[in-house]
C-alpha cells in the first residue's frame, strides 16, 4: 500500500468525518436542554440560567457552533456531565471493550463461517448442504436483541450458568459474544458457500485436478484463496458495524462498551459523550476500511491500491 494512497483515504476520511461531527453537533440539540434533565423540577430560574452559561448553551447556536469546532480541531470534547469527567477519558475506557468484545465475536464467525460455507460446498444439493444452509438463514435472520434475552433467560435464569450481565471474567463475555457471533457467521456461510462453489467449477480448478493436485489441495487452497475474496469484504463492513458497538447487545447485558455509552449519553443528553464516541468509532471505522484494503491486497496479489 503507497503513501499516497493511505493520504487519499484519510483526506475523504477527514471530509467524511467533519460532515459527520457537524451533523452530529446540530442532532444531539435536538434532544432536548440537559438543564432540565440535570436539575430539579423545583430549580429556579437563576440556577437555570447559571447552568446554561458555564455550558455555554446561553450563546447563539452559531457562536457554540464556532467555539465547538475549535474545540474539536484540538481534539477538546469538553467534559461529560453525567460523569464529571473528560469525554474522551470516558469513550478511550469503553472502546477497547467494544473493540475486543467485536474482535472475538468476527473472528470466531469469519473462521467457523469458512469451515461450514467450504464442507456445503462441497457437499453442494446433499443433506449436509441443506443443514448449513437452514443453519446459516437462521443465524442471519434472528434479531440480536431476542437472542440476547433468550440467552439471558435459558442460561441465566433458567440454568443459572452464566450471569445476567456485568463485566469481569471470561463468564460475562459468552452471552455477548455469542449474540454476535450469530448474524456475521450466517451471512458470511451464504457467501463463503457461493462463492465456493463457483470457484471449484472455474477453469483454473478443473485445471489443477487434471494435473493431479490431491482433493484437499485444490479446494483449500486453490477455490478457498479465491472465495475468500468476496468474504473479506464484507467482514470489513462487518467489523465497522461492530466498532460503532453492539449497542442493543451491550445494553442487554450491561457490557460497558462503546455502544451502551453512546446510547446512554444520548439519554442523558451529554453532548460531549456522543460527539467524542462517533469521533472515536469514525477514526476506527477509517483504520479497519484501509485493513480491509490491505488484507484484499494480500489474498488476490492481482489487486493493487495505489
Amino acid at each position: 500500500m503507497s503513501f499516497t494512497y493511505f493520504l487519499k483515504r484519510a483526506a475523504f476520511a477527514a471530509l467524511a468525518l467533519a460532515a459527520l461531527m457537524t451533523s452530529a453537533f446540530f442532532l444531539v440539540r435536538l434532544t432536548g436542554d440537559p438543564v432540565n434533565l440535570y436539575l430539579p423540577v423545583d430549580a429556579s430560574d437563576a440556577a437555570r440560567e447559571a447552568m446554561r452559561v458555564r455550558l455555554g448553551l446561553d450563546r447563539s447556536l452559531p457562536a457554540q457552533f464556532f467555539d465547538w469546532a475549535w474545540d474539536i480541531l484540538r481534539l477538546d470534547f469538553g467534559m461529560s456531565l453525567w460523569h464529571n469527567r473528560p469525554a474522551m477519558d470516558v469513550v478511550l475506557e469503553a472502546l477497547p471493550n467494544t473493540l475486543a468484545l467485536g474482535a472475538i465475536a468476527l473472528a470466531l464467525a469469519f473462521t467457523a463461517a469458512i469451515v461450514m460455507g467450504s464442507i456445503a460446498a462441497v457437499n453442494a444439493g446433499g443433506w449436509i448442504d441443506r443443514g448449513v444452509n437452514v443453519l446459516s438463514q437462521a443465524a442471519a435472520s434472528v434479531p440480536d436483541f431476542w437472542l440476547g434475552l433468550m440467552g439471558v433467560l435459558l442460561f441465566a435464569v433458567t440454568f443459572r450458568i452464566l450471569p445476567t450481565s456485568g463485566f469481569g471474567g471470561p463468564v460475562y463475555w459468552v452471552l455477548p459474544v455469542a449474540c454476535l457471533f450469530a448474524r456475521p457467521f450466517g451471512t458470511l456461510v451464504q457467501i463463503v458457500r457461493g462463492s465456493m462453489i463457483e470457484a471449484l467449477n472455474a477453469t483454473f480448478v478443473r485445471t489443477a485436478r487434471a494435473k493431479g493436485a490431491h482433493d484437499g489441495r485444490v479446494t483449500f487452497v486453490h477455490a478457498l484463496r479465491n472465495a475468500l475474496l468476496p468474504a473479506v469484504t464484507v467482514t470489513g463492513d462487518l467489523a465497522a458495524q461492530f466498532a460503532g458497538g453492539g449497542g442493543v447487545v451491550e445494553v442487554v447485558f450491561g457490557f460497558p462498551g462503546i455502544g451502551k455509552l453512546l446510547i446512554d449519553g444520548i439519554l442523558k443528553r451529554d453532548f460531549a459523550i456522543v460527539q467524542a464516541s462517533i469521533f472515536a468509532v469514525a477514526v476506527v471505522i477509517f483504520f479497519i476500511n484501509v485493513l480491509v484494503d490491505m488484507l484484499y491486497a494480500s489474498i488476490d496479489p492481482r489487486v493493487r491500491v495505489e
